[in-house]
């Protein structure tokens, strides 16, 4: 149970960012079933998981920081890291929102965290949240985030911040159970709003992080709730104001306070679901669009856009009347050109992830439905995006695709199971085959440390090579060649039969050389395959059958 903390300490902000990334992970499926609203592409839940574990993540970054010394950080710091860990993070339309709410709750609990301050933080963040969104519609997560705001000021004069945090929970309750009554493309559907529910569990778990107890539910009752089908979605959708648009549009945005202003009028001609957040230089852009090329030239007039991510609302609606779907396909994540080519030409369509930009669920919603077959095996090829994969997987089902995911948590385990696919068998016997291939790899890979940090392995430095293991740093050395026959020698002390090297794009062919070398010399009977095709910044990725 987490420590009982009466104001917003860092270490309260700590807990409130894990609990809601916790809690998040549960209800995400939930929350993606419902959504319908403003485009019913079902990854609200998944959008705002992972927004909270940008945000997460960089809290966890300031009091990594700190653990040389016996300090915490400062509460300015932990709210600030985890205002714009979620802003660099946000994903989706909910999730952008979501990055305003906390931005403008981190502005007011920098200054301070007792009971009166958590009352303005919470209205401040529902007051920025409008001003970010072009054109404000009640029955959504900004009707909940007012309401919350609302039931918090109702206690003036109450110097308990578990009193506040309970109020605007309750609130926000309250709120939400109304919003089918509020917006009729929710009425239709039988739903509450997926985004507010969403921030009903933010709030859920800032009660928990402040008091130390998980709230009880009241009188509210969540709807009994079936996932919205394909044909229902697309009739939901058919009657919201924000119909139509192909594209969804998002980048980062580095430009100031005037160019934003002119942005915004820019894109607000060009589509709708129309948010910018951040301030101080630092923007986060989503709009829903026709043309996207247009979307991405306004940023660049207005500053330098990056993180660029372009997810096409309307490949449901191709048809490809000429053409009978396949039996079976295969997508696959993969971090290079390189290995895309290779899973292409063994008959998988895929997916590039590039550093730092994950693929989001309707990406792998659009190659699963490019794929054209009835029954789809999706290989994600890394951990990170287990819940990211789930909603797409759930989302095709919905369109009567067969999907099977397979959990890989690397590029070499998908590999592996792309080795065994045999269409012509049965589907689960397939899949079986593919779970098998990919479970019996061990994986590795090397990386570069970014800063002084503690690993398993000891205190890197940074520039120093990490070899690791399983998702775990089990080597620091100083160079590439080095490192790996560290890491290789270390996976196969446990046996093995093959070793599959895949290099990063900038990594010369004599590393691959001089580590079959080393393998044909220091283990009999051990083969080794070699790939080109990893991704920039991962110098070489390592797999043991």
């Amino acid at each position: 149970m987490p420590q009982t903390a009466d104001d917003m300490d860092a270490v309260a902000v700590r807990t409130w960012c894990s609990l809601a990334l916790e809690a998040l992970g549960r209800e995400r499926a939930a929350i993606d079933a419902i959504n319908v609203y403003p485009v019913a592409d079902g990854d609200t839940g998944t959008n705002l998981y992972l927004t909270v574990e940008s945000a997460a993540g960089a809290v966890e970054a300031v009091f990594a920081a700190h653990e040389t010394g016996s300090s915490v950080p400062a509460v300015a710091d932990a709210v600030r890291a985890m205002a714009h860990g979620a802003l660099i993070g946000a994903r989706g339309n909910s999730g952008t929102i979501l990055a305003q709410l906390l931005r403008g709750m981190a502005g007011v609990l920098a200054d301070g965290h007792d009971a009166d301050h958590l009352r303005l933080a919470l209205a401040r963040a529902a007051t920025a949240a409008r001003q970010a969104v072009a054109h404000p519609v009640e029955g959504t997560v900004l009707t909940v985030a007012t309401a919350a705001a609302e039931a918090a000021a109702r206690t003036a004069g109450d110097p308990s911040a578990q009193t506040v945090v309970q109020a605007a929970y309750e609130g926000a309750r309250t709120a939400l159970d109304e919003t089918p009554g509020q917006l009729a493309v929710l009425g239709r559907a039988g739903v509450v709003d997926a985004g507010g529910r969403g921030l009903v569990t933010v709030l859920e778990a800032l009660v928990e992080a402040v008091s130390g107890e998980t709230p009880e539910h009241g009188i509210w009752v969540t709807p009994e709730i079936a996932p919205v089908t394909s044909a229902a979605a697309e009739d939901c959708a058919a009657g919201g104001p924000q119909d139509g648009s192909a594209f969804e549009v998002i980048y980062l945005l580095e430009a100031g306070d005037d160019a934003v202003d002119r942005l915004r009028t820019r894109l607000d001609g060009l589509g709708d679901s129309l948010v910018v957040v951040g301030g101080d230089g630092l923007w986060n852009v989503h709009v829903h669009v026709d043309d996207a090329g247009a979307a991405v030239e306004a940023g660049v007039e207005a500053g330098r856009p990056y993180r660029i991510r372009i997810t096409h609302f309307g490949a449901d609606r191709v048809h490809l009347p000429h053409a009978e779907p396949a039996q079976r396909g295969v997508v696959v994540v993969v971090p290079g050109p390189g290995l895309s080519g290779l899973c292409s030409e063994a008959g998988a369509t895929t997916v590039l992830a590039r550093p730092g930009e994950p693929p989001a669920s309707g990406e792998l919603v659009d190659a699963i439905r490019r794929a054209h077959a009835r029954e789809v095996v999706l290989l994600p090829n890394d951990a990170e995006l287990r819940h990211t994969a789930a909603a797409a997987a759930g989302q095709a089902r919905t369109e009567g695709i067969r999907v099977a995911l397979i959990p890989t948590r690397a590029a070499v385990q998908g590999l592996a199971a792309l080795a065994v696919h045999e269409p012509d068998r049965s589907f689960d016997e397939d899949v079986v085959a593919m779970t098998a291939a990919a479970g019996a790899t061990r994986y590795g890979e090397l990386a570069v440390a970014e800063r002084q940090s503690w690993t398993m392995a000891g205190i890197c430095q940074a520039g120093d090579i990490l070899g690791l293991i399983e998702g775990d740093v089990a080597v620091i050395g100083e160079d590439v060649p080095g490192t790996a026959r560290a890491v290789i020698d270390r996976m196969l002390a446990a046996g093995g039969e093959l070793v599959t090297l895949v290099l990063g794009e900038d990594v010369p062919d004599a590393l691959a050389d001089a580590l079959e070398e080393h393998v044909r010399e220091g283990y009999l009977a051990v083969d080794t395959v070699v790939y080109r095709g990893g991704g920039r910044g991962t110098p070489l990725l390592i797999g043991v059958e």
